[in-house]
């Protein structure tokens, strides 16, 4: 009987209830039962027999343990001659957990634990967006989603970092932006194993091995991997430039290209080369002024082989073999194949000689021929002959003189054969046979009639 005193007074008569059916019909035990036992109408004096049998039998079979310990106690009735166990309240957890999950998407199945999420959820396949911006109209799914948007017409960002203070109006980015302190990379690439901070960044990465690019230009039908380049794509189609520069009001179609621009106003120039120290304004201008250190040059032409250190001198080699010359005079018509070609023949029009020697005063159209000019006050001769020691003010120079020791004549007149060390010299000649006596003026190799 000690186990049985633990059973309080109290609990006694909500077991004893238990068997307080009406015996006018035959009915279930309890709904949440399975066990099908029923209770059949009897004589009342059979009944209460029953009952304190019942009663005796629930007493000498009930083990109450700790209620720390406690996992499962069973509910056992009379049931003719054995006593049968109901339900247990595992088993009626399990049910419990079953019926939270009773709610499912009838387009994806998926399940959710009560009626309003999956509603939610139905929005998603039926497209309803029943929450709009007074300001711009766009609608969303709840209102939650709303209220972030509002952040963007009111500016509100009420999620700072606590370690450099930058605030987000979104909780989410703001976890995102603090992995760049705390250094965490979640999202690894199973092909290569690169990790990210973003999980976006790691699907753009993967679509470097996948080769895939889902976006699509309707204009020109070029496809890109990212949205993003997809759209400041666009903008060469649309000439829309929304990010502009407060200093000068110069426009630009990309936030970047505006935030490089205003460094020339600013002098900022983060990017550092390690090895001599000297700066730039952008990362990409430091990896091609790396390769003076390198000597890389991984640009080479598919005609000659030459390489090249920057792509732009690449494209503009290939206009020797091509014959392009793309830019031309508005005065002459005159064509050449460098943008800096045409802006020194211009000069010649304009009579702009805008570099003048310190020493002298004397002005050129061109820097180059300003640096060959001072050598002369300087007396400086950097380029010598490794055959017999002369120097000389500019490498061509240096290169005319050697072919005196190789004896190598490159030019060569098409009337008489004869060959020439120099080109000056080759067309001195020729006019011997043309009889023209013109002058000739030599800017960058391209030659301009007087």
């Amino acid at each position: 009987m000690s186990e049985v005193s633990h059973i309080n007074s109290e609990d006694k008569p909500i077991l004893l209830s238990f068997f307080h059916a009406d015996y006018k019909s035959t009915e279930s035990l309890d709904s949440g039962c399975d066990s099908g036992v029923q209770f059949v109408p009897q004589d009342p004096e059979m009944t209460s027999m029953k009952m304190e049998d019942c009663c005796q039998t629930l007493e000498l079979n009930v083990n109450i343990k700790d209620e720390d310990e406690e996992e499962e106690i069973g509910t056992s009735v009379y049931h003719g001659d054995h006593v049968k166990t109901v339900s247990s309240s595992r088993d009626q957890k399990q049910e419990d957990h079953e019926a939270e999950m009773s709610h499912q998407c009838p387009h994806c199945e998926e399940n959710f634990t009560n009626i309003s999420t999956l509603q939610v959820h139905l929005k998603v396949h039926t497209g309803d967006k029943s929450y709009y911006c007074s300001d711009c109209g766009k609608s969303f799914t709840t209102s939650r989603n709303l209220t972030v948007h509002h952040r963007v017409h009111t500016g509100e960002k009420p999620y700072s970092c606590s370690d450099c203070g930058e605030s987000f109006s979104q909780q989410s980015t703001l976890k995102t932006h603090q992995r760049i302190h705390t250094g965490e990379k979640p999202y690894s690439c199973s092909d290569c194993g690169e990790r990210f901070a973003q999980q976006g960044s790691l699907i753009s990465h993967q679509r470097m091995h996948t080769g895939e690019r889902p976006y699509a230009c309707f204009d020109c039908g070029k496809c890109f991997s990212q949205q993003s380049t997809l759209k400041s794509h666009q903008r060469i189609h649309t000439g829309e430039k929304p990010y502009s520069c407060s200093d000068c009001g110069k426009r630009f179609k990309t936030s970047h290209v505006l935030t490089v621009h205003q460094r020339v106003h600013t002098g900022e120039k983060p990017y550092y080369c390690s090895q001599c120290g000297k700066s730039f304004t952008t990362s990409s201008y430091l990896l091609v002024h790396q390769r003076v250190h390198t000597g890389e040059k991984p640009y080479s032409c598919s005609d000659c082989g030459k390489s090249f250190s920057k792509q732009g001198n690449l494209k503009t080699h290939q206009r020797i073999h091509t014959g392009e010359k793309p830019y031309s005079c508005s005065c002459c018509g005159k064509s050449f194949s460098k943008q800096d070609h045409l802006r020194s023949h211009q000069r010649i029009h304009t009579g702009e000689k805008p570099f003048s020697c310190s020493d002298c005063r004397e002005s050129f159209s061109e820097l180059g021929n300003l640096k060959r000019h001072q050598q002369i006050h300087t007396g400086v001769k950097p380029y010598n002959c490794s055959d017999c020691g002369k120097g000389f003010y500019q490498l061509g120079n240096l290169k005319s003189h050697q072919r005196i020791h190789t004896g190598v004549k490159p030019y060569n007149c098409s009337d008489c054969g004869k060959g020439f060390y120099q080109l000056g010299n080759f067309k001195s000649h020729q006019q011997r046979h043309t009889g023209e006596k013109d002058c000739h003026s030599y800017i960058d190799g391209a030659v301009c009639l007087n």
